[in-house]
């Protein structure tokens, strides 16, 4: 069987003008039968083109906080840094992607940015938007799980997973607030917080609020994931 290409939104250090991965994205997917790439940031319809033909899958990966302008609100101060050039690039490889049936993942970041980019909003700040007792930013280390989400029925992650809930680790302040239209939950944080969406006329979009780039090695929900999402890169 043919190694599907996947791939992955850069990490992006602003500050170092430098772009960087976490080796558990490579890994995680590695482990899961897919190749890997990073790919470059940019706008330039061919190469949009090119690099959207190249790849069998997309992972939108973790990062900084999605632009409120995207949503359409004004930055509160208590949005993080944001990274306008991840957004001008992944909003249209996200639309190719989603109009060319091309398996998605979205991770953190990348859940709270397919959401944004199909038309739904974000709490800019979970702690004071919407407060609770469950721990949504947890310290190191990561691959430890600090909440549990509970797994809708009848949702393609209830069939991979075939459990009512799983535990996760969690690392982020912002999350769905309103889910866009087109985007169904499959799992959510004992606070309500939306944790994992699909897209149901779509082959394979996925995302999960959570880290499964941290987890993989020791929790086996996070390897289903992975390989679900090569499995699907790999009939594209």
């Amino acid at each position: 069987m043919s190694t599907p290409v996947i791939g992955l939104i850069p990490l992006i250090d602003i500050k170092r003008e430098s772009y960087w991965m976490l080796p558990g994205y490579m890994d995680g997917i590695r482990q899961a039968g897919g190749l890997p790439i990073m790919l470059p940031l940019t706008i330039n319809p061919s190469e949009l083109q090119q690099i959207y033909s190249t790849c069998d899958g997309f992972l939108f990966t973790g990062g900084q906080d999605v632009s409120p302008a995207l949503y359409g609100q004004e930055a509160s101060d208590k949005c993080g840094e944001t990274c306008p050039a991840r957004d001008a690039m992944e909003s249209p490889l996200l639309h190719m992607a989603v109009h060319g049936k091309k398996p998605v993942l979205g991770i953190c970041r990348g859940i709270q940015f397919i959401n944004a980019a199909l038309g739904g909003t974000l709490y800019q700040d979970i702690p004071s938007q919407h407060p609770s007792d469950v721990e949504h930013h947890q310290p190191a280390p990561y691959d430890v799980p600090s909440h549990s989400v509970s797994i809708i029925p009848g949702t393609p992650l209830s069939e991979l997973l075939s459990s009512a809930s799983i535990d996760v680790n969690s690392c982020h302040h912002q999350g769905i607030e309103h889910l866009a239209e087109g985007l169904e939950s499959m799992a959510v944080a004992p606070d309500g917080l939306i944790e994992a969406v699909y897209m149901p006329s779509h082959p394979f979009l996925w995302a999960v609020q959570w880290h499964p780039e941290f987890s993989y090695k020791v929790s086996k929900e996070s390897r289903a994931i992975f390989s679900a999402f090569c499995s699907a890169a790999r009939g594209s």
